[in-house]
């Protein structure tokens, strides 16, 4: 089964800058109704990807520098950051095909 990692600023580098893999970000908060509204999406896709991507998970209340320093003005956000890649970002609550699509994550799977 897919992991999806409690992420944080103070590792964010090393597990998501740094990573050899894509990763999944999604920026959220406990009290934002939208963000729990996603989390079924999320973790489909962490289960859809298994392997080819790591999915991970940062409150924006507990990380607020990172928050800052990416400019996350809104939540839920969506992001991907690929190595060598700028990251690709989507706001708001999207059903699941929406993210993978925007995200270019079908793009990822074997024909």
């Amino acid at each position: 089964m897919a992991q999806i990692k409690t992420l944080t600023e103070s590792r964010f580098e090393e597990e998501v800058i740094n990573n050899p893999k894509p990763v999944l970000v999604d920026f959220w908060a406990p009290w934002c109704g939208p963000c729990r509204m996603l989390a079924p999406a999320i973790e489909a896709i962490a289960a859809k990807y298994d392997g080819l991507i790591e999915v991970g998970k940062i409150n924006v209340d507990e990380n607020p520098g990172l928050a800052q320093a990416l400019q996350i003005m809104s939540i839920p956000v969506i992001a991907l950051f690929s190595p060598g890649k700028p990251p690709v970002a989507l706001l708001g609550v999207r059903p699941q095909a929406d993210l993978e699509k925007g995200l270019g994550l079908d793009k990822l799977l074997p024909n």
